[in-house]
């Protein structure tokens, strides 16, 4: 993040719910997008007016399916590798009983990954880093950083964006409700943003895209 250097130009900051996004993408089209650039994707949404000052992804990793831990590693080190932020949350080891039968199954809930990315919306407002928030979910948990947005706003004196871009086939009227302006993530966008499919990093590091995904 950096500070404001031309008054006219407004400086955005991109926070995007993981496992919203992926979720998403898997009902569009299966795997095949699934190996997305988020940085283009970010650049691709912005207006004129605008300037990208950070992408933050949020997610959890994920656990006791080996091959799928590899691509997510892949692309997280991937996306990491190309500017994003990456912040980790958990999964949390659940009990769940079938009415049926009465047997028991364990599962896994994602934790922390909702709150981290209200918090990181909520902080750069705070710290003036950011003239508006772009923010790629339809949970609608998340309004309440957008309620914590609006009075900082009112006890800074100011006014913070709040735009919603909702992950394919994903909709929250009342996230809708609270954001200033509001839009579906396009499929042109999606395919215009795909990594290519080798992606070599500053340092050397060299991530291909998983064959499960072609």
């Amino acid at each position: 993040m950096s500070d404001k250097s031309n008054p006219g130009i407004e400086r955005v900051g991109v926070y995007v719910d993981g496992f919203n996004l992926y979720y998403g993408l898997r009902e569009l089209g299966r795997r095949r997008h699934l190996w997305l650039d988020l940085r283009a994707m970010a650049t691709h949404l912005l207006r004129p007016h605008q300037r990208l000052v950070g992408v933050s992804y949020f997610t959890a990793a994920i656990r006791n399916d080996p091959p799928a831990v590899a691509r997510q590693e892949t692309y997280l080190a991937a996306t990491a590798s190309l500017g994003v932020q990456v912040v980790m949350g958990r999964y949390q080891q659940q009990s769940v009983q079938c009415h049926s039968c009465g047997a028991t199954r364990r599962t896994y809930a994602e934790k922390q990954s909702d709150v981290a990315l209200g918090a990181a919306m909520v902080a750069d407002v705070a710290t003036r880093q950011v003239d508006a928030v772009m923010l790629v979910s339809a949970d609608s948990d998340l309004c309440a950083a957008v309620h914590a947005i609006r009075r900082l706003n009112d006890e800074l004196g100011s006014k913070t964006r709040v735009i919603t871009v909702l992950p394919p086939r994903r909709r929250s009227e009342i996230l809708q409700r609270v954001s200033d302006a509001w839009f579906p993530l396009g499929h042109a966008v999606i395919r215009r943003s795909q990594l290519p499919d080798v992606v070599q990093a500053s340092d050397g590091c060299v991530y291909h895209r998983p064959q499960h995904w072609n």
